[in-house]
């Protein structure tokens, strides 16, 4: 565990919160901002809501909602799959495993594909749930699969990148990197551009693979390691980059956020104050993201440049924001939803959806944002205006 675990919270904490980063809890270095009142400016309705198994049983793992035409695909701990309708929640079909899935699900074109904590790969018929065929990799996977022109691509927990073939789970390549002995719990997601497969590391360095035969097209280095101990030289690339006109983004967990270009992985720009690990989101101008306070920004997309900044919700261990039409929208660690305006980041309203935190980023398809908290709610939201 202490090779790939340390605090969500202030790095000086990072040691005796171990134990809390590991079940995703809070850290207890700084108290989370207290929720206060404020003008409600939007309506929000549960269209539906649904429960999930056993969820992510209080654990840190990569287990997110997964939509494909109408179809939304999910997972819990102990091994439950199923598929649901996005309109109504209804299910389309489950199945009950033994698998210990720790992260996906990935959408491929006939299949769905799981990662388990036992260093297995499972592939799931995407119409039926029918298991079509497992696979065995080096480790944990903490990773969401990514599946494009037939290539499953894994990336495992021990610093391997590792490429299946999606019809029959059998191995076309891998790619090993050595990580840091102490890293934050979890990888960041593999990101296909055309033929290129692009993942950040723990030791601050962001790199350039070839999809077919894994070769290493460049590798560029976006975050020093500095300090005195090993707590204060994380520097994990753990967010899952974006890309938007062939421009890279990415943040680091103490290092910045950077903006490289995808041909050749030369930087564009840095900000070195602006670190995160839950990751970033855009749109066709700006860049959103949450830091490792959890205070929310909103930056240019060319330079990196701070627009605003929303600290009412300091240290409430936020989600990646995700923005569309005039909101951004973020979960916490109670299990409450909040809508920001996208253009200042004020607070227009805010809804307790599930016991437990809200860990994964939420999903927005067609106006309706989806959540999965660690709990197992899986619910369907819009805002209106009054």
């Amino acid at each position: 565990m202490l090779s790939a675990c340390a605090s969500l919270g202030n790095l000086s904490d990072a040691i005796q919160d171990l134990g809390s980063s590991i079940l995703g809890g809070k850290t207890e270095s700084e108290p989370p901002a207290p929720l206060t009142e404020y003008d409600i400016e939007v309506e929000l309705d549960v269209i539906w809501k649904q429960s999930i198994g056993i969820g992510k049983d209080n654990q840190y793992l990569k287990l997110n909602i997964a939509i494909s035409s109408d179809n939304l695909f999910i997972a819990d701990r102990e091994g439950l799959v199923q598929a649901r309708s996005t309109s109504n929640g209804d299910l389309l079909w489950e199945i009950e495993t033994d698998y210990s899935f720790s992260a996906g699900p990935g959408v491929g074109t006939n299949s769905i594909i799981l990662g388990t904590s036992n260093a297995e790969i499972i592939a799931f018929n995407r119409s039926s749930g029918e298991q079509l065929w497992k696979s065995i990799v080096s480790s944990e996977v903490l990773a969401v699969p990514v599946i494009n022109q037939g290539i499953v691509i894994i990336r495992t927990i021990d610093g391997r990148i590792i490429a299946l073939n999606e019809a029959d789970g059998l191995q076309l390549w891998s790619f090993e990197k050595n990580v840091p002995i102490l890293t934050i719990r979890g990888t960041s997601k593999p990101l296909i551009i055309d033929n290129q497969i692009i993942a950040g590391y723990a030791n601050g360095k962001l790199l350039s693979l070839d999809l077919k035969t894994g070769k290493n097209n460049w590798e560029t280095t976006l975050a020093i390691p500095s300090g005195r101990s090993e707590v204060e030289r994380l520097v994990d690339l753990d967010s899952d980059p974006v890309e938007s006109e062939g421009v890279l983004y990415i943040a680091s967990y103490n290092g910045g956020t950077t903006a490289v270009e995808v041909s050749n992985g030369n930087p564009l720009w840095r900000n070195q104050d602006l670190s995160a690990y839950t990751g970033l989101n855009l749109d066709r101008r700006y860049l959103f993201l949450s830091d490792s306070k959890s205070d929310i920004w909103q930056l240019e997309k060319r330079n990196g440049g701070r627009l605003w900044k929303q600290e009412a919700l300091h240290y409430r261990l936020l989600t990646s924001p995700v923005a569309y039409d005039d909101y951004v929208v973020v979960g916490d660690y109670e299990g409450y939803l909040h809508w920001l305006s996208r253009n200042d980041g004020r607070l227009l309203n805010r809804i307790k959806v599930a016991s437990a935190a809200i860990d994964s980023k939420p999903v927005v398809v067609n106006n309706t944002v989806y959540i999965y908290a660690k709990d197992g709610t899986l619910a369907a939201l819009r805002a209106r205006l009054f």
